[in-house]
């Protein structure tokens, strides 16, 4: 009798252990189920170039967290990543809507135009849905909403420093700024840019003797080009995509009119620029939201994987999918709310948001990031370089083909 009961307390032993060792997997199973986050880009039509660069940053951040075990407050959670492309802001509304009802997601990062950013945004804050967005427009942080996050500075702000960066380094060579023009798509992104340079301009007190706005793919620049060739500007400040840059700055050229440009970013600082404009690429300036020569480790593993410098649209939407996994690691949850929580208190100042100027990622009341800041790239070669503000820069910059002390 003894025996049989030992026998039964043993094999209860077992029964619980045996047990207890499948619950424990059962919950680690649990937690480390996928995290859902959606990417919204431009992967077809005018924009692409830069959805797929900024696809492809997402990708290597998602890449990078996974190989270091994942999310570790969810048991090594993988970041699982659902892609819609949305070429058009018309597509925006009703495809972010459906990437998220079928998808279940977490956050949703993206998408690089403005205008495309501003109509998904509207769909997301119903839903509940964190937004992490590198888009410039003012209105994407302007409207009170409490589920949107912008890594990059406003728009005006860039226009501000396209103004201001470019009249500082033109005053250490010796030029005096007193008149200029701007050229700008009448879109968000274009006019938000736009308004910031007219203000730097009138805070200035130099004269904008062309302000000019032109419909997004516009074909035929030479009124523009003509109108800016009359005014007597010193330099010009295009904010356009890649096509309507590419159309502005050879037409300018090809008439010899050797005025400096000031891109404003966008279609100034991809590769796509180089490869369609070869020698009147050289010496360009452009305002930017990263640069890859900030965080050069990351920068060499981008070019090994795609074969090119990595673009800052690449670096910022790397840098706002791993706030978006620190937001998730601080509330130990996938959760949309609690996500949505830890976002609006984050402060983080590693990994790939080394890459954002400032070198932090934090958020304020209204979902910008207040530790950024714009800087100045030039193309030098066959990819531009940070050449100012100083605490940024990596180069001195070159101003009418004379290098700037």
């Amino acid at each position: 009798m003894l025996s049989i009961s030992f026998d039964w307390r043993r094999a209860a032993g077992v029964v619980l252990a045996a047990g207890a060792v499948a619950l424990s997997s059962f919950v680690q199973q649990a937690h480390a189920a996928d995290v859902v986050i959606g990417v919204i880009q431009p992967l077809s039509g005018p924009n692409a170039q830069f959805g797929i660069g900024s696809l492809r940053g997402i990708e290597l951040a998602a890449d990078s967290i996974n190989a270091a075990g994942g999310i570790k407050s969810l048991g090594g959670a993988k970041i699982k990543l659902v892609t819609a492309d949305v070429p058009t802001p018309n597509t925006a509304a009703a495809t972010t809507q459906r990437l998220i009802s079928e998808n279940g997601v977490s956050a949703v990062v993206g998408a690089f135009v403005s205008s495309t950013t501003l109509a998904a945004s509207e769909v997301t804050e119903r839903a509940g849905i964190p937004l992490v967005t590198f888009a410039f427009a003012d209105q994407i942080t302007g409207r009170g909403y409490k589920y949107v996050f912008q890594v990059s500075p406003k728009g005006t702000v860039f226009g501000k420093a396209q103004f201001d960066y470019a009249t500082d380094i033109a005053k250490a060579a010796g030029e005096k700024v007193e008149k200029i023009a701007i050229l700008y798509e009448d879109t968000a992104y274009g006019t938000a840019q736009a308004k910031g340079l007219r203000e730097a301009a009138k805070t200035a007190g130099v004269e904008i003797v062309m302000d000019e706005a032109y419909p997004l793919g516009i074909t035929d620049v030479s009124p523009l080009v003509n109108k800016l060739k009359a005014s007597g500007a010193q330099m010009a400040f295009p904010v356009s995509y890649l096509n309507d840059g590419l159309l502005i700055i050879r037409a300018l050229r090809q008439q010899h009119i050797d005025i400096p440009v000031i891109g404003g970013a966008a279609g100034y600082i991809i590769p796509d620029f180089k490869k369609g404009l070869g020698e009147y690429a050289e010496g360009v300036l452009s305002v930017a939201a990263a640069s890859g020569d900030l965080i050069p480790d990351v920068a060499a593993e981008y070019k090994k994987k795609y074969g090119t410098f990595i673009t800052h649209e690449a670096l910022i939407h790397a840098a706002a999918l791993d706030s978006v996994v620190q937001a998730i690691e601080k509330a130990k949850s996938s959760d949309p709310d609690k996500i949505r929580d830890a976002l609006a208190s984050l402060d983080y100042c590693a990994g790939f948001a080394q890459g954002v100027p400032g070198g932090c990622v934090k958020f304020d009341s209204t979902g910008l990031n207040t530790s950024s800041f714009p800087v100045f790239v030039q193309w030098r070669g066959d990819e531009p370089v940070t050449v100012y503000p100083p605490k940024a820069a990596k180069q001195k910059p070159v101003w009418r083909g004379k290098p700037v002390q």
